[in-house]
């Protein structure tokens, strides 16, 4: 019998799928959002005043977030080997991410 040990996070395909997955939303997104402002004759905050919009665009911040995050933390993890270096890249990436998602959400509502 093959007694293989599986080591690491275990976080691979899970990751590998929610990139999929908010590529694919980020990709349907996009173009929906740009006919929208195009083509709509309503001004930027007129579009916002759908509780829809708004939700789709939170998605969205979600999604790009997300999507940063699996990335550059697979970056940091393939090629920065020190352990503390890594980890204070980690940290630094995740408060970034995070600022500016909350930064996203404040101009959202506040629309």
């Amino acid at each position: 019998a093959l007694n293989k040990i599986v080591v690491g996070a275990h976080y691979g395909l899970k990751d590998w799928f929610a990139q999929r997955v908010t590529a694919i939303y980020m990709a349907v997104f996009t173009p929906v959002f740009l006919a929208i402002v195009l083509f709509c004759d309503k001004q930027w905050a007129e579009i916002f005043e759908s509780g829809c919009i708004k939700f789709f665009t939170f998605l969205f911040f979600v999604s790009v977030t997300y999507h940063a995050w699996v990335g550059v933390r697979d970056i940091w993890m393939d090629y920065v080997k020190l352990v503390f270096v890594r980890l204070a890249l980690h940290v630094i990436t995740l408060f970034v991410l995070l600022g500016v998602l909350g930064w996203a959400v404040r101009i959202l509502w506040r629309v």
